[in-house]
């Protein structure tokens, strides 16, 4: 199931030049063209590193991403931002303990950063450690710094499906589709969740509409598939699986 990371590292500090709108527009090579020239200006300019790694993660680049989280924090040894970063960066190269390591001090600058505790849950998660994953999924509910989010009741969904435990999860995903009716992967989950319960109809339903607000999506529409079968309806069923397969010819191997 798809798990979210909190968003990304950029923090909002009074009269900054470094143009953090160009991170929304996914215009990350401007971004970094800036941050480059705000860093040769100001060589000891941390948000500019900071902002810098986080356009670096966005395409992919975790190596220099890393680089320049490193350097924000050795200008600013309290940058509770750039140890959030420097953990997702980690998380995403597939490095859960070390980026466990930057969460945790983040949370011990910032005991209210939301965003830590989410991110934290989901390297527990990877690791397989779903009931810390849990707790620190509740946390960052708790805290609830951005009441619209639905991250955390989304990724902590995933969290109970992984332990089986279905009805709390679809409570979770019932309550992040309320804040966010658009979001095809959240619908996705809470169908695998109903059809864990063996509830064919529900589960369809949910995978339509992920599939009608994302139609090229290769694992619903294979799931949806797989779940027609289950439920009788042979002809639907392979239609959604070929459908499939002609986005994603390796689905289902």
């Amino acid at each position: 199931m798809t798990r979210r990371s909190g968003s990304i590292s950029i923090p909002h500090p009074p009269s900054t030049p470094v143009p953090a709108r160009f991170f929304f527009k996914r215009v990350y090579a401007r971004a970094i063209a800036d941050c480059t020239e705000a860093i040769r200006l100001d060589p000891k300019f941390v948000f500019a590193f900071n902002n810098r790694g986080s356009a670096y993660a966005a395409i992919g680049d975790l190596d220099r991403a890393v680089t320049d989280y490193d350097q924000a924090i050795r200008l600013d040894p309290k940058a509770v931002y750039a140890f959030n970063g420097r953990g997702n960066a980690y998380k995403t190269k597939g490095d859960p303990d070390r980026a466990i390591a930057d969460f945790d001090q983040a949370i011990r600058l910032d005991p209210n950063y939301t965003f830590a505790f989410n991110n934290r849950a989901t390297a527990y998660q990877a690791k397989g450690d779903i009931d810390r994953a849990i707790a620190d999924y509740d946390q960052a509910i708790r805290l609830r710094l951005d009441p619209n989010n639905p991250g955390a009741f989304d990724n902590r969904g995933s969290a109970y499906g992984t332990k089986n435990d279905n009805d709390r999860a679809i409570v979770d995903y019932d309550q992040a589709i309320r804040l966010d009716p658009n979001d095809a992967h959240t619908f996705n989950n809470r169908g695998n969740a109903y059809a864990a319960k063996k509830n064919y109809a529900r589960a369809i339903a949910d995978y339509d509409q992920a599939v009608r607000l994302d139609p090229n999506s290769s694992a619903t529409l294979y799931r949806r598939g797989k779940v027609k079968q289950f439920s009788g309806d042979n002809a639907g069923g392979d239609a959604d699986i070929a459908a499939a397969k002609k986005i994603n010819p390796n689905i289902g191997r």
